[in-house]
């Protein structure tokens, strides 16, 4: 596949098809079942074939499609290890890459968004794309630029044409598809991450809007001595050119084959990337998923560096709301009363509904835990084990979630909390979380 599929018909039939295939080998695993084969086996068979046909649809259909599998990918750390396992090398390899459309398209692309004059700026383009995303794909160019003369490295980020119809089309189609994709993926809740996903759909088509937040960060962050954010060199409604990220892998990679040093430096990185972010620009990066985050060799430890601003939060009031760091404070003080009020004046809990504020304190430790520790050390087991408390129907925190609301300003933020701690737990990095709060998390140290 090396075209987007633009027929919403025939982009249709194939994820439709992805429910009734988890199905027919549900039905061929019975069978081998019942012939003598055992459980554990068949089991592993049916999600190790089943992965292989979801993340490989997903990703050569691109759009929306590929966007769902990613988001699925960052929350992978949280799934159950026997139904984990098999999906691990399809989902991490959905992080990283997908099938490339052809050159002619590029270039088609490239004179309809920067001009039919585009080749005497961008004076060579590697044929090849070095990164492929849910709805564009990159590759390494060389920009001249006309006020000094001297050629630039860039990166020459190309939209799918047809991206954004889609898009739109594959994630309504997901929504419809929810339940049944559902099974492959249990404890996992599919419809709000699918409508969460099309609230955000637009933003992130607008390369416009996405160069814009990429200024802005790379201006906040041009002399830090430990974050990279390349500066836009130019833009297109469905083009948009960056300097040259020199960096040989992705945090998929320290994932992959890290050592502990790496996972806890690049985790540090990460964390204080995430709320430092907010404080200099008034805007949260809110796409936490492996392969936006690059390793950047130098003299030290190496630096991390980060793309990809097509979803970021606006932050009503130019940062994150104090309210948060106040009641992860008070929440940590194990002040129970003081919690149920601080989020019920915030709008977590809603008028006339009560909740047992000892349970609550302990349904929350997710987001609570880390920050009482000077170093606090994220594992898959850790992620896996506050998953499962937190979505078991026999559970009484399980009862306590139906009655908690959450505020729409805190939607995206909410998410990007998530995929942090499911990027961290897979990194199993050790971070001095608590500190990093106390320095960058409004609230949090008052």
């Amino acid at each position: 596949m090396t075209e987007l599929p633009r027929k919403a018909a025939a982009r249709t039939a194939r994820l439709a098809a992805l429910p009734l295939g988890y199905a027919g080998r549900q039905a061929v695993g019975l069978g081998k079942r019942l012939g003598g084969k055992p459980a554990e086996a068949v089991l592993t068979e049916v999600q190790q074939r089943t992965a292989e046909q979801l993340f490989r649809t997903l990703g050569e259909l691109k759009g929306g499609a590929m966007k769902f599998g990613q988001a699925l990918s960052v929350l992978e750390a949280a799934l159950p290890e026997e139904v984990s396992a098999p999906y691990r090398e399809h989902l991490t390899a959905l992080q990283d890459s997908a099938p490339p459309m052809p050159t002619s398209t590029v270039r088609e692309q490239l004179a309809t968004h920067l001009g039919p004059d585009w080749g005497q700026r961008l004076v060579w383009l590697d044929g090849a794309p070095t990164a492929a995303a849910s709805i564009g794909q990159v590759h390494r160019g060389r920009w001249l630029d006309e006020e000094t003369g001297e050629e630039l490295d860039v990166a020459v980020k190309v939209q799918y044409p047809g991206a954004g119809e889609a898009l739109m089309s594959d994630l309504r189609q997901i929504a419809r598809l929810a339940k049944g994709v559902a099974p492959v993926f249990p404890g996992i809740d599919v419809k709000p991450l699918v409508a969460e996903l099309q609230d955000r759909a637009a933003e992130e088509l607008d390369y416009h809007l996405e160069a814009d937040a990429q200024a802005a960060y790379a201006e906040a962050f041009a002399d830090d001595p430990a974050i990279v954010v390349p500066g836009v060199v130019a833009v297109g409604t469905e083009v948009l050119v960056s300097e040259w990220l020199d960096s040989s892998h992705s945090l998929a990679h320290v994932i992959r084959e890290g050592t502990q040093a790496e996972r806890d430096h690049y985790g540090e990185l990460f964390v204080r990337f995430l709320f430092e972010g907010p404080h200099r620009t008034g805007m949260l990066h809110a796409d936490p998923h492996p392969g936006n985050f690059r390793v950047v060799p130098d003299d030290g430890a190496g630096r991390l560096g980060v793309l990809d601003f097509g979803a970021v939060a606006r932050l009503p009031d130019g940062q994150l709301p104090s309210a948060m760091g106040r009641l992860i404070r008070i929440a940590l003080d194990s002040d129970e009363e003081s919690l149920v009020a601080g989020l019920r004046a915030e709008g977590f809990i809603k008028d006339r509904i009560t909740v047992d504020p000892g349970m609550l304190l302990n349904y929350l430790s997710p987001f609570v835990e880390p920050a009482g520790q000077e170093r606090f050390t994220f594992t898959r087991d850790w992620m896996r084990e506050q998953f499962e408390r937190i979505n078991d129907p026999r559970a009484e925190s399980f009862t306590l979630a139906t009655k908690l609301n959450l505020p729409t300003s805190y939607l995206l933020i909410h998410r990007t909390w998530l995929g942090s701690l499911g990027l961290l737990s897979q990194l199993g990095a050790s971070v001095p979380f608590r500190e990093i709060l106390e320095e960058s998390l409004p609230g949090f140290a008052d």
